[in-house]
């Protein structure tokens, strides 16, 4: 498949109908409260063209953070007041967690919201990186920046459905494995609905 054919199914995933996702999905049990306030919030689904094959671009949260350290996420975090819309958030976060030159990136469009049981409505923008660049970790937030065959993380037959007991619950989630990455929770779950949506 050509880059440009590539392009084109991605920005058509961002097209299909959906409803949005969370961390609750394979877990409907959990009762929410209505009167709940979420978090804006956006992740970069960053994909590269530059190393002869499609790659997700993703990251390792340091070790020392306290929240969600050591965990497989997406460049992405909370929306700033001076953030003019959710791709300007995420586009900054990228540029500061992986020295991702905003300008190298043609934004495709974006799936549907997903909340997080951290209480953020994140928004994932998809995004293709147009031209290389060194991705040098953010010292003290990120850990490691690597990348996924695309082709690994749009094959449906990938995932899988594993459990945690948390606080004596058993929770579902949804994992994708690659190599010595253990893709998890929320960024799993995120990728699954593009995995869906390309599919179509």
């Amino acid at each position: 498949m050509s880059n440009f054919d590539l392009v084109k199914r991605l920005q058509k995933a961002t097209q299909v109908d959906g409803t949005n996702s969370s961390d609750f999905d394979l877990n409907p049990g959990i009762v929410l409260a209505n009167d709940r306030v979420l978090r804006s919030a956006a992740v970069l689904i960053a994909v590269s063209t530059f190393n002869g094959r499609p790659e997700l671009i993703l990251t390792k949260r340091a070790s020392s953070l306290k929240h969600h350290p050591g965990q497989i996420a997406f460049p992405g975090g909370k929306q700033d007041k001076e953030d003019s819309d959710l791709a300007q958030t995420a586009l900054r976060e990228a540029r500061e967690e992986i020295s991702l030159p905003p300008e190298y990136v043609k934004i495709l469009g974006e799936l549907p919201d997903h909340e997080t049981v951290t209480g953020f409505c994140v928004t994932p923008i998809v995004g293709h990186v147009e031209h290389e660049f060194d991705g040098v970790p953010e010292t003290g937030e990120v850990e490691e920046v690597f990348a996924v065959p695309l082709d690994h993380v749009l094959n449906p037959r990938n995932y899988q459905i594993q459990y945690r007991y948390w606080r004596g619950v058993k929770r579902k989630y949804y994992a994708i494995p690659y190599g010595p990455y253990y893709i998890w929770g929320a960024t799993a779950r995120i990728l699954r609905g593009l995995a869906d949506r390309v599919d179509q």
